[in-house]
C-alpha cells in the first residue's frame, strides 16, 4: 500500500466533504511538533495519559516492564500513525524513539475547544484506538497459537505493509523483535535466515528487508490468521 493504513480507514471513515483535509493536516492544526533523539523517552509507563501523539518522521517503540524485571514490547509505530491511546487514567507503556523521530503531541482533553478540528480529531483518535485493540488481539493470538517461523513471517509482513516500500527498514534491533514476538534473539536471527534460505524475503542489511515472494508471503501470512 502506498500510504499509512490510519490514513486509508481515515479516507474511509470520514465523509467525502471532510476527506480534503488529511491526518496530519487535522493533527497539524492543535498539535505541537516535538523532536526526540534514539533511545529518548517520550513518556513513561504509569505516567497520566492526557496527551495523544502522532508520528511525523522516525519510528516509536512502546514496552512494558513487568513486575519480574522482563520486558515486553507492546508495539511499533511508524510516520501516520497515532499512539499513546489508552482506555485508562495511565499509559500502561512507555514510548521511546527508535531513531531521531519528529512527533506531533496534542492535548486530548482541550480537543473540545478547536471546533471542527478537534471533532476530527476525535474521530481519528477513536478509530486508531479501535485498529490498536485489534493490532493487540491479532498479537495474543500469535504468541499463543504460532511457531517461531510464523511469528517473523508475520511480523516482517506487517512491518512491509505499513510501511507501504518496496524496501522496508526495521528501525527495531533484533532484541526488540524478540521481545515483542516472545522469542530469544538467537531464535529471530535464525527465523529471519531461514525465511531468506526459502526465498519469502531478501536483506539489503541486517536493517533494511524486502518481501521477496508477495504472494507465498500473503499465503502464509494469511493462514496465520
Amino acid at each position: 500500500m502506498s500510504m499509512p493504513a490510519l490514513v486509508q480507514d481515515y479516507a474511509a471513515f470520514t465523509p467525502p466533504h471532510v476527506q480534503r483535509t488529511s491526518p496530519s493536516e487535522v493533527f497539524g492544526a492543535i498539535g505541537v511538533t516535538m523532536t526526540y533523539l534514539g533511545g529518548e523517552e517520550i513518556y513513561a509507563q504509569d505516567e497520566e495519559t492526557d496527551m495523544v501523539y502522532q508520528v511525523q518522521r522516525g519510528a516509536v517503540r512502546a514496552s512494558r516492564l513487568l513486575g519480574d524485571g522482563r520486558r515486553q514490547i507492546a508495539g511499533f509505530y511508524y510516520p501516520g500513525d497515532l499512539f499513546g491511546l489508552e482506555t485508562g487514567p495511565t499509559h500502561r507503556a512507555s514510548a521511546e524513539a527508535l531513531c531521531d523521530s519528529r512527533v506531533l503531541v496534542a492535548k486530548r482533553s482541550v480537543l473540545k475547544h478547536y471546533g471542527e478540528a478537534g471533532e476530527r480529531l476525535e474521530r481519528l483518535i477513536w478509530r486508531a484506538t479501535g485498529q490498536e485493540l485489534g493490532r493487540a488481539q491479532d498479537h495474543m493470538m500469535l504468541l499463543a497459537r504460532k511457531s517461531a517461523y510464523e511469528r517473523v513471517a508475520g511480523f516482517l509482513s506487517d512491518v512491509a505493509e505499513r510501511q507501504g516500500q518496496v524496501w522496508n527498514d526495521l528501525a527495531m534491533s533484533r532484541q526488540d523483535m524478540a521481545d515483542h514476538l516472545g522469542l530469544t534473539i538467537e531464535t529471530v536471527s535464525r527465523m529471519i535466515t531461514q525465511l531468506q534460505a526459502d526465498g519469502l524475503v531478501a536483506l539489503e542489511s541486517c536493517r533494511r528487508f524486502r518481501v521477496a515472494a508477495p504472494e507465498r508471503m500473503a499465503h502464509l501470512v494469511a493462514a496465520l490468521a
